[in-house]
């Protein structure tokens, strides 16, 4: 393609861009304008199908700089994948298919909603992962059914955040070449220079985590496109340094911070224009032959998956084939359900669990951040990483959840993410990201109170439950004994677009008795039941049994007590009145016991018996006993 042409489709979505957020009077042009060149140039390498954004062997190209939404949008009206000039008119209005920043299922094309900076840089890492665990399962020398690539888009903030740091690291480490990021340098941030706050050298720092590096002029497109060949050719992931300018193209405004986060004016845009050749008069315009040369991506990408499915259909390996056909279609009859009869942490019984399901669901895989023999999630005798299951996350929370959030939106895997619960501080963004776009990631987190003992205040989660039981679409399961972590994983299966946490006791905790009245299921049931009770004790994880020999104390004193246990809030709260009242008798006093801060049992308690402070340094039985975690204390606080 003529560098002539290259420009005009460059220009033209710097001007989509520029008059989307002129319109909606909100948005930031100087990223979309500055990668403007870029995009085009990754247009022609590009392997994707606008007809079938769900290909499973398409490229994945991830924007983690997600506030490049003009960008974003440009290129798919342009590519073919479903918006209107009149989709890119409504950008950032209620309802539009163009909101502020890019929104997994909302916007065909959009691989995974990015949200803050960073993120897209792990959910690179974690597309490039998926893809090499598939890989390793289904290709063989003569037919490699997954062998496309990964490419991220990222800028100057994206790489000072933590999170991208961890993920880079581990990307290099497992060393992989599917991976290519292109770094937009233009040295701004929204307060000015990026020298105000960054001298590191960028170069270095990657080539010390093992990446190819390139450095380029990020306005030049045959530099641009030499730079992009190369890149598929490493034998490791690539970073691409482009030199580039912000606002690329603007008028005045070109190279200064003041067009990262607002629009640029309607006369900036209009000189804009006249410089680079096109009517200032006119708005969203896009000339036939631009169009025509951004939409071959329909024919071209169509063209690409049919070979692809010819391969499939030639396969040469019967064996082959039946491994991606598992891996596509997971059998979960398959599962052999372990049954608990005896106490147990139920740390330890999720790990029996986790194993049963590995060993039953091809792409179920998942690891910890460097703590698996404590979380107990050891997939045993199945392998390491890419070709095995387990996958060492080292201490990299923030990376771990990213990764995985984008490893569960890849297609057919099922990943699990480990850590102590009072580490998942470190990685509630991408919590927050997975329970917003529906992603179904599966969160385990172990040592779950108190009950951690010696190790003291720091490791001891006491607010940490109300924290994610707050956060809609998000379902946390606090187990009292095997059976209730059984139900937790029948139903977390299920839940195709929900993330699900199971949070896990350090100590044992007694089998508990059956229920009497409803479903762990629908997040509670009844434990213990008296005709004409006049209190009903709630409880989760290790309190259940404290809230039954508690039950037990106060009957020999001549009180009627219902127990109900509730391994999950989240669903408890959906359920209909009905249930609730079946449950939670409305004519009796409601008490919640939760080795927690609670604050969330006021929905359903008069009283909460609970954490009102951080805890202490000492054994576990001591610091329940000292925080009111006893049958004698719970009468007393009752009475």
């Amino acid at each position: 393609m003529s560098n002539t042409m290259r420009q005009k489709m460059a220009d033209t979505i710097r001007f989509l861009a520029a008059d989307m957020i002129e319109r909606a009077n909100s948005g930031h042009p100087g990223a979309p304008m500055g990668l403007a060149d870029i995009a085009v140039v990754l247009s022609e390498h590009l392997s994707h199908n606008p007809k079938n954004p769900q290909w499973i062997n398409r490229d994945r190209l991830v924007f983690s700089g997600g506030h490049a939404t003009g960008l974003i949008y440009s290129l798919y009206y342009l590519w073919g994948y479903g918006l209107s000039l009149e989709d890119l008119q409504s950008f950032r209005q209620f309802g539009s298919k163009t909101p502020g920043h890019p929104e997994y299922a909302h916007t065909a094309g959009v691989e995974i909603t990015t949200g803050p900076l960073g993120q897209g840089v792990a959910n690179g890492v974690g597309f490039a992962m998926a893809a090499k665990y598939m890989a390793s399962q289904v290709n063989s020398e003569t037919a490699p059914l997954i062998n496309h690539k990964v490419y991220v888009l990222c800028g100057d903030g994206d790489l000072q955040e933590g999170v991208s740091y961890e993920a880079c690291s581990l990307a290099g480490h497992h060393k992989l070449d599917n991976l290519i990021m292109i770094y937009d340098s233009n040295r701004i941030t929204i307060e000015g220079s990026t020298d105000l706050s960054l001298s590191e050298n960028i170069r270095m720092r990657f080539e010390s985590q093992g990446w190819q590096v390139q450095e380029i002029d990020g306005h030049d497109f045959d530099a641009i496109d030499a730079a992009l060949h190369t890149a598929k050719k490493a034998d490791r992931p690539v970073l691409i340094i482009a030199h580039t300018t912000i606002a690329k193209g603007a008028d005045k405004m070109e190279g200064t911070h003041h067009a990262h986060g607002a629009p640029l004016g309607a006369q900036e845009i209009e000189s804009a224009k006249l410089k680079a050749g096109f009517d200032p008069q006119k708005s969203f315009f896009v000339d036939d032959a631009v169009l025509e040369r951004f939409r071959c991506a329909i024919e071209k990408g169509d063209l690409a998956e049919r070979e692809w499915k010819h391969r499939m259909l030639t396969l040469p390996l019967a064996e082959q084939n039946e491994a991606f056909k598992q891996l596509m279609e997971p059998d979960f009859s398959r599962i052999e359900w372990p049954v608990f009869d005896k106490a147990d942490a139920t740390r330890n019984t999720n790990g029996k669990i986790l194993n049963a399901i590995a060993k039953a669901v091809p792409g179920f895989l998942g690891g910890s951040a460097d703590l698996a023999p404590s979380n107990k999630t050891e997939l045993n005798n199945m392998g390491e990483f890419p070709k095995g299951k387990n996958i060492r996350f080292g201490i990299r929370e923030h990376a771990m959840a990213s990764i995985t959030n984008a490893m569960a939106l890849y297609g057919p895997l099922m990943p699990f993410s480990a850590t102590f619960f009072v580490f998942s501080d470190y990685l509630k963004p991408a919590a927050r990201i997975a329970a917003l776009s529906g992603i179904q990631h599966f969160f385990i987190w172990t040592h779950d109170s108190i009950g951690v003992g010696e190790d003291g205040p720091t490791h001891q989660p006491i607010e940490h439950l109300s924290q994610f039981r707050a956060l809609p679409n998000f379902y946390v399961w606090r187990p009292a004994d095997g059976y209730e972590n059984v139900v937790a994983w029948k139903t977390a299966l299920s839940m195709c677009q929900s993330p699900s946490a199971f949070v896990a006791s350090r100590q044992n905790l007694s089998v508990l008795p059956a229920s009497l009245y409803g479903d762990a299921a629908h997040g509670a049931y009844l434990l213990r039941r008296e005709e004409g009770a006049e209190l009903t004790l709630m409880a989760s994880g290790s309190e259940v049994q404290l809230a039954l020999d508690t039950a037990q104390k106060l009957s020999e004193k001549g009180a009627k007590v219902n127990v109900v246990s509730v391994p999950c809030f989240d669903l408890l709260i959906e359920q209909d009145q009905a249930y609730i009242d079946a449950l939670i008798w409305p004519n009796t006093k409601k008490v919640a016991i939760e080795a927690a801060r609670g604050m969330e049992w006021y929905r359903l308690a008069d009283q909460v018996i609970g954490m009102s402070g951080f805890g202490a340094s000492a054994p576990a039985s001591a610091l329940f006993k000292h925080f009111g975690f006893s049958v004698e204390a719970i009468v007393e606080a009752i009475a």
